[in-house]
C-alpha cells in the first residue's frame, strides 16, 4: 500500500490524481490533501479519502475546515504545505501546485526522504540546479507526471542514458496553433483557454497556447535527463499521439504513444514499475487517428519558446527570474489586464532587467523569483 499526499488536490491534475487513486483502493492510500482556496472540493475530498492531514492557504479557511472536519488536521499557509510533505505518514508526495510555489514543499519532500512525483514544471524549471543534486544526495526517486516527461522516461527505460542523441518533445500546438500574430494580438482569454487536445488548468492551458510550455520542458529536459539544450527540441505535433521521443546514437528512434488523457502519465508514476489495466483509459486507436503530422516551432509567431530556451541556457538565477515573470503575466491575461502578446513583452522585459547569480541557493532563487514578481506586476501596471 502507496502512501500518497496530493499538493493541489483540487486542481486539473490533483482531481484526476485522485480519479485514479480511486481506481486502485487496495494500491494507494491518501493520507495528505492541499489546496489553495477550494474549500468547498478539499472538503469533499477529505470525507471521501479520508486523509490525516490537509493544508490550505488562508488561516480563516482553515478555521472553518477545523469545524466540519473535526477528525482530520488542518494546517495552512506555506510552513503547512512543507509539513504536510515531509509528514512521516505519507511515502510519496505527488507536487501538482500551480507554479514556482511548488518548489519549497519539493525540497522539504526531498529532504524527508520522500519519494517524488511531479507534475509542476516551475519546479524543476527554477530551482532545478538545487533539486536534482538533491534528490540524489537523498537517495529518492522523482518521478516527471507532465505527459512528455513520462514519455521520455518509458523511452529511456532500460537503455543507456549515455547513448542519447536528441530529445525531441512534442507540442500540440495550442490554442493558436493557426493564428497569425495580428489575431493573437486580440486574442481574449476566453479563445486562449479552448485547448484542442487536452483538459488541464488554466495556468498551463495559456502557457500551452504561447508555446511557454514548451520552453519549460525543455529546461525541465536537461535537468531531468541531463542532455545538453543543444540535444533537445521541440516540434509541433497537433494530433497530440506521439507524446514525446528519443533517438539513439545508433539512430533508432523510440516514441511513445497514446491517447491524450493525463491520468495515463499520474498512474504510471504512481504505479512505476508496475503497469496496472485501468478500464477507464481509452486504448489507442491508429486507424482512427489516420494520420500523424510535425510542424517546426514558429519562433516569430511563440517568441515566449525561445525566452524560455534562453534563459535555461543562461542558467543561473534566470530561469526563475523568467517563469516568475510569466506566471505574473499569464495571470494579467487571465484578468483581462493585459493582451495575449502582452505576455512575451512583460517576460522579456523582466529577464533584461535580471540581475543573475551564476550558481544559487534554494534562498537566492527564491529571492529572484520574488524580485522578478514585483518587476512583472511593475509592467503590467503600465500595460
Amino acid at each position: 500500500m502507496k502512501r500518497l499526499c496530493v499538493l493541489g488536490s483540487t486542481g486539473s491534475i490533483g482531481t484526476q490524481t485522485l480519479d485514479v487513486v480511486s481506481r486502485f483502493p487496495e494500491r494507494f492510500r491518501v493520507v495528505g490533501l492541499s489546496a489553495g482556496g477550494n474549500v468547498e472540493l478539499i472538503e469533499k475530498q477529505a470525507k471521501q479519502f479520508t486523509p490525516k492531514a490537509i493544508c490550505v492557504s488562508d488561516e480563516e479557511k482553515a478555521k472553518e475546515l477545523r469545524k466540519k472536519l473535526p477528525s482530520v488536521e488542518v494546517l495552512h499557509g506555506e510552513e503547512g504545505l512543507c509539513r504536510l510533505a515531509s509528514s512521516d505518514e505519507c511515502d510519496t508526495v505527488v507536487i501538482a501546485i500551480v507554479g514556482a510555489a511548488g518548489l519549497k514543499p519539493t525540497v522539504a519532500a526531498i529532504k524527508a526522504k520522500k519519494n517524488v512525483a511531479l507534475a509542476n514544471k516551475e519546479t524543476l524549471v527554477a530551482g532545478g540546479s538545487v533539486v536534482m543534486p538533491l534528490v540524489k544526495k537523498e537517495g529518492v526517486s522523482l518521478m516527471p507526471i507532465d505527459s512528455e516527461h513520462s514519455a521520455i522516461f518509458q523511452c529511456l527505460h532500460g537503455e543507456n542514458w549515455k547513448s542519447i542523441a536528441r530529445i525531441v518533445i512534442t507540442a500540440s500546438g495550442g490554442s493558436f496553433r493557426g493564428w497569425t500574430l495580428e489575431q493573437m494580438g486580440k486574442a481574449t482569454p476566453e479563445q486562449a483557454l479552448k485547448h484542442p487536445n487536452w483538459a488541464m488548468g488554466g495556468k498551463i492551458t495559456i502557457d500551452s497556447a504561447t508555446l511557454m510550455n514548451k520552453g519549460l520542458e525543455v529546461i525541465e529536459a536537461h535537468w531531468l535527463y541531463g542532455v545538453p539544450y543543444e540535444r533537445i527540441e521541440a516540434v509541433i505535433h497537433p494530433q497530440s499521439v506521439i507524446h514525446s521521443l528519443v533517438e539513439f546514437e545508433d539512430t533508432s528512434v523510440m516514441a511513445q504513444l497514446g491517447v491524450p488523457d493525463m491520468r495515463l502519465p499520474i498512474q504510471y508514476a504512481l504505479s512505476y514499475p508496475e503497469r496496472l489495466p485501468n478500464p477507464s483509459l481509452k486504448r489507442l486507436d491508429l486507424t482512427e487517428v489516420a494520420t500523424l503530422t510535425f510542424e517546426k516551432v514558429d519562433e516569430e509567431r511563440f517568441p515566449c519558446f525561445r525566452i524560455a530556451l534562453d534563459a535555461g541556457k543562461a542558467g543561473g538565477t534566470v530561469p526563475a527570474a523568467m517563469n516568475a515573470a510569466n506566471e505574473i503575466a499569464v495571470f494579467a491575461f487571465l484578468q483581462k489586464k493585459i493582451g495575449f502578446m502582452d505576455i512575451p513583452r512583460t517576460v522579456s522585459k523582466v529577464v533584461a532587467a535580471h540581475r543573475a547569480v551564476a550558481s544559487p541557493s534554494l534562498e537566492e532563487i527564491l529571492a529572484a523569483d520574488g524580485w522578478a514578481r514585483k518587476e512583472a506586476e511593475k509592467h503590467v501596471s503600465k500595460a
